[in-house]
């Protein structure tokens, strides 16, 4: 049927291991293709799905599962130090050979993608065109501090239910969860319930938390895993190409935690979506993908 948005799936060798992938319409079509990088670190590419509704406006879109995660290969018995920012760079690196496209994208990364979103845009890369960063801080210290603020938010009996498990070594008790997830419904997805693909992701880190724990720690405002120290603030000036910052009015990534993209990246603009946490694109959907859309417009 004319007009019909196909997609095809694939799996891409990355060091022995297969990477996951999804592309959304036609990599040869007349706009450059948008990649999606999710969060996590540990989630899936569900939660991001939405953004696939960008192929209706001619450009191809990309997604995948980080190693470790959703399709790609699983690797449980991986430590710490197996799970680091320069092996999600290089997986990235490979997709983008293995499409064809590494000599023209945009890229997208939500939460943890934004992140590794501004680590591979510092790098400089030839083929990268314009990058949007939604959701993400720009160090781990400040998303440390605000998540701290925001918890002490929380009614007095949810933050005493949550330090007595952190204390005693129980969080994954079902209570530890309930009291969890308080804050998730205020500053990481206000749609309630979950949408399915928001659920899918949380079930499936769920069912496999090696990289979420290996790297952030047991919830969103207890990060004690080897991204605790992480910041890119002392190398925004590298980033060459023009940026998109989203969030959310209640978003966990506070304004505070995204002020330094817009302070030290050289051409960036900023619409924060009043109706949202985390998740415009699924909160905000249609304004958010039309802002998307319009951003990546106008940088083909």
């Amino acid at each position: 049927m004319a007009g019909t948005i196909t997609s095809r799936e694939d799996h891409v060798g990355f060091r022995g291991h297969r990477t996951w992938v999804r592309i959304t319409g036609d990599l040869g079509g007349p706009k450059r293709p948008l990649v999606v990088a999710h969060g996590g670190p540990g989630c899936t590419h569900d939660y991001v799905d939405s953004f696939k509704d960008l192929a209706a406006t001619g450009r191809a879109v990309v997604h995948y599962d980080q190693l470790g995660n959703g399709h790609s290969t699983h690797l449980p018995d991986k430590g710490a130090d197996f799970w680091t920012v320069d092996l999600f760079l290089d997986e990235l690196d490979t997709l983008l050979r293995h499409l064809g496209i590494a000599d023209g994208y945009h890229l997208l990364g939500q939460s943890w993608g934004g992140m590794l979103g501004a680590e591979h845009a510092v790098r400089r890369p030839p083929g990268l065109k314009s990058l949007v960063i939604a959701n993400s801080p720009a160090s781990m210290a400040l998303w440390i501090r605000e998540a701290n603020r925001l918890r002490a938010a929380l009614p007095p009996e949810v933050q005493a239910t949550l330090l007595r498990h952190e204390q005693a070594g129980t969080i994954d008790s079902a209570e530890y969860a309930a009291a969890s997830r308080v804050f998730y419904d205020r500053h990481v997805c206000r749609v309630v319930p979950w949408p399915p693909e928001v659920a899918r992701t949380f079930a499936a880190v769920d069912a496999d938390p090696t990289v979420y724990r290996s790297m952030n720690g047991p919830t969103e405002f207890h990060v004690v895993g080897s991204l605790k120290n992480w910041s890119v603030i002392d190398r925004l000036d590298r980033i060459a190409v023009p940026v998109l910052l989203i969030s959310g009015r209640h978003d966990e990534a506070t304004p505070a935690t995204v002020q330094p993209f817009a302070d030290h990246i050289p051409d960036v603009r900023w619409r924060i979506f009043e109706e949202s946490s985390h998740m415009p694109h699924v909160e905000e959907k249609a304004a958010c993908l039309a802002a998307v859309a319009e951003f990546l417009d106008a940088r083909d």
